[in-house]
């Protein structure tokens, strides 16, 4: 399948809004991203690709000019592009994020492969690498574990890495899913469950620790459906939203049972921890 790749190159001091751009970007049809340093890189099959999408006003973030262009890529050039935009992540001295091009990390506790193709998660974005932090300090052994939005699945990786007895991971993006699979079986792993689909998917089953990082929106939407799968005493971490963002999520999840416990940040990003006050 050829591919259209959208440049988005965004002024100094306007990185807090490529988040917001991706979200745009992503109901518009785009399937996934690239961080740059003065912007991001959006795919989106080319039969697909409307370039009138680009001129609609609410697409792009209110008195920040985003410069783009774009050209088409042919599905052979893939490995090339990833490679060029994916260094490995050490993060906190103990979890090496790298794909399989690179050398083994030595020295750390966690070396994790992750071939990242069109999915979101490589650590190199500030929520992905908080919640990898978040959960480097969670105590996972023998535990239930959900991963929503999982993208490489390099958080569901993770956690079984960690001990924790059963992982799902649940995303919406074909991609996605397709990924987390692949990646899950160079990390071999045994203990993930991988399901293409969203939070109408929870049902059944409840979990010590639940893991989102997607974004305000669908984190507020779905926040009741996290809550009515989480164990008494359990464990919820969200991220994907802006420290502005904070006190609208806190207040959902209070609403819901659950407490505000704390929260990390990281250039305006945010990861907040809460748990469950339900019996």
């Amino acid at each position: 399948m050829e591919y259209t790749e959208l440049k988005c190159s965004l002024p100094a001091g306007s990185e807090a809004f490529t988040e917001l751009i991706m979200a745009q970007l992503g109901e518009s049809g785009y399937e996934s991203f690239v961080e740059t340093d003065d912007g991001l890189l959006a795919y989106i099959p080319t039969s697909r690709f409307d370039p009138a999408v680009l001129n609609e006003p609410m697409l792009w973030p209110e008195g920040v000019e985003v410069e783009y262009s774009w050209s088409q890529i042919p599905e052979q050039n893939w490995n090339a592009v990833w490679e060029s935009n994916f260094n490995p992540v050490t993060l906190a001295g103990r979890c090496c994020i790298r794909a399989p091009f690179h050398e083994a990390a030595e020295g750390v506790e966690f070396d994790i492969i992750i071939e990242p193709k069109m999915s979101f998660g490589t650590a190199h974005h500030e929520t992905t690498a908080l919640m990898i932090e978040y959960l480097l300090d969670t105590e996972v052994a023998g535990k239930k574990v959900l991963d929503m939005g999982c993208g490489t699945g390099v958080l569901a990786i993770l956690a079984e890495m960690k001990g924790a007895g059963e992982v799902t991971a649940i995303d919406n993006d074909e991609w996605a899913y397709n990924n987390t699979l692949e990646n899950i079986a160079k990390n071999n792993c045994q203990h993930i469950s991988v399901y293409l689909g969203d939070a109408a998917l929870l049902t059944e089953g409840k979990y010590d620790l639940i893991i989102a990082n997607i974004n305000r929106n669908i984190l507020l939407n779905d926040m009741a459906a996290y809550t009515s799968c989480l164990q008494p005493g359990g464990t919820l971490l969200m991220s994907g939203f802006y420290l502005s963002d904070l006190d609208t999520i806190s207040a959902e999840a209070k609403t819901l049972g659950l407490r505000y416990a704390e929260h990390r940040e990281r250039n305006n990003w945010v990861a907040a921890r809460f748990t469950s006050d339900f019996v």
